[in-house]
Formats: structure tokens, sequence, C-alpha cells
């Protein structure tokens, strides 16, 4: 892994403290509203339009598929175009290299993503992640965010798509941050905290972490649908980006091996349930994940092989139905 350092790029291990594995904290936080005015942090100017944002993206990353996922569902592949990065991260980072399952760059024609980081600010000093929602007006980064920008894809294009399913709704919101809340820092999360763990304590806390919370939700899948009722939320797809790659990768790559999710009735239905929402198996590229993880992260998997199975069957039939569906 590496980063930029005030613009330079920069050879860079795993950050840990203590063996714990520390997730960075991103650092453009704007938004686009419907009338340009500031969103919760950030500046203001950046007002929704058709054509005038695009998506940077990997059909690897979990953070990047939901803005995937949430570009489909509200219908607004027309007014936000997408590129695709490679599968294969080297030593400069994401990369636009086609011969590796990248769409290339179609908007600013940069082989890597660290450039587009850095026309926006060339002195920036971070991460470069994905996703990046970019404005192609202004020439910069408005966000690379994946909860606020999956949220902005919610609410903030209503005028160019005839969808108007939400999935932030103003009653389920207390109950959506509270499982967000367990979901983040113990599943998302979780797999990673354990999986690029440095000491045996570090890891063995994040796993134990993790299970607990899948029992958790376990539990709660057996009262109703969807984990914030019987609606589907921002807070099931946060979820399902987790849990699509966990038997594939997260239990043998990163060592969260005392269940698969197959195992568990009401997850795995659960997990089939909304990989058959209309328009999502094809935001799913198990190549991508596998290859990404396995073919990358060599301080995990130093020979990078990439496995050849599990054998996964997400559209065979669940038992969701039985719960009385809302909207």
């Amino acid at each position: 892994m590496g980063l930029l350092v005030d613009g330079i790029w920069q050879e860079d291990g795993v950050r840990t403290k203590d063996g714990h594995f520390i997730r960075p904290t991103t650092r453009f936080r704007n938004w686009v509203t419907p009338d340009g005015a500031a969103g919760p942090s950030g500046e203001g100017g950046f007002a929704a339009q058709a054509g005038r944002y695009h998506l940077y993206v990997s059909l690897s990353c979990p953070w990047a598929h939901r803005t995937v996922i949430f570009r489909k569902l509200k219908k607004l592949e027309k007014a936000i175009s997408m590129s695709i990065v490679s599968w294969h991260m080297g030593k400069q980072g994401w990369t636009f290299d086609t011969e590796h399952g990248s769409t290339g760059d179609q908007v600013n024609g940069k082989s890597k993503l660290a450039e587009i980081y850095l026309m926006a600010d060339p002195h920036y000093s971070g991460r470069v992640s994905v996703p990046v929602l970019w404005d192609k007006q202004r020439k910069t980064m408005v966000n690379n965010e994946s909860p606020e920008i999956i949220r902005m894809l919610n609410s903030a294009f209503g005028a160019f798509t005839d969808e108007r399913s939400d999935y932030y709704p103003a009653a389920l919101r207390a109950e959506i941050d509270r499982v967000n809340d367990l979901v983040y820092p113990n599943i998302n999360n979780g797999v990673y905290r354990a999986g690029f763990a440095t000491s045996q304590q570090a890891y063995e806390t994040a796993f134990r972490a993790l299970f607990d919370a899948l029992d958790e939700i376990e539990q709660r899948l057996s009262e109703h649908r969807y984990v914030a009722g019987n609606t589907i939320t921002e807070a099931d797809w946060r979820l399902f980006c987790t849990l699509v790659r966990f038997d594939a990768v997260y239990y043998s790559h990163f060592k969260c091996n005392w269940r698969l999710i197959g195992e568990y009735p009401n997850l795995s239905n659960y997990l089939r349930d909304l990989y058959q929402v209309p328009g999502i198996a094809e935001t799913v590229s198990l190549d991508h994940i596998k290859r990404h993880y396995y073919g990358s992260q060599r301080q995990v998997n130093p020979t990078g092989i990439v496995p050849v199975g599990p054998q996964l069957d997400f559209a065979a039939p669940h038992n969701r139905e039985r719960f009385t569906k809302t909207r």
C-alpha cells in the first residue's frame, strides 16, 4: 500500500497501533444538494445536475460498491457517469489499467487514481481511496466518503430520475443509525480489523467483535425481513456489501473463519434476498473481488494465488417472503 504526502507518492504499510488496523479518515466532504446549498459538511456550490458528476469506483471495494448500488437503485446511470478502476492494486495504488479490468478514465484521461486526487489538490496528503464523486464542471473532488455519497444519490438527484424509493426515510433514521453504528465498526470495518491485524491480541479482539455482531444481526433477522424492520434501507445495502464478499474472501483471506455466512439461516437467506433485488446482481463482480484481495494484498497472501472456489449461488431461493414487506 502507499499514499500521497504533499502530492508525492510514498510507499507505506497498513497503518496499525499496537497491532490494530487504523482506517484513515477521508478529507473531501462536500455535498451535492438539489440547489447547491452547503450540506452537513464542506462548502456549497455543488448543485445537482444531470451529466455534471462522475463516480470513480472499484468493483472489488465494498465501500465503492455501495455507491454503484445506489446509482443503480435510483436509476441514475444516465445522470451520473462512472469509471471502474482495475481490480489490481500495485505499488502506485488504484489504476485505470484496462488489461486488468478497468474501464479506463473517460473523463480526465488519467492512468492512476492518484492523479485525480492531485487534480483536486496538488499538495494532497493521505490515502488514495475509492469511491470518488467528481465534479466535471469545477474539475474537483466533491466527496470521497461512501456513506455520504450514497445519501446524496438517495436524495439530491430526484429531478433526474422517476425512482422515488427513499433508503433513509425520516421515520426510520434513528433505527438505521443504530444499526449502522453496530455494523460499521464490527462488521464492515471489522473484517479489515481482523485481516490487517499485526498482533494476535488485535486479531482476536476484532474477530470476536465481528462474530458477536453477526450473531446480533442474525437475531434481528429472525424478527423482520430487513435490519431496520420490514422496509429496505441504506443499512441493508451497507451490510450487503460485506456479506456478499464474506464467504469468498473474508472467511479465509482475513481469517474470519468462525462461521460462513452460508451457515447462518437468516443471514444467508437475507443475503440472497438482497442479491435478487432487480439490478443488484450486475453490480457484483466476484472476479474483481477475488482477484483484488488475493492478488493485490500480498502482505496477507504473499503468493498472490487466487482460489478457484467457493461455489456460491446467490440466485438460489430464499425464505424472506414470510415477512410482510413495507415501503
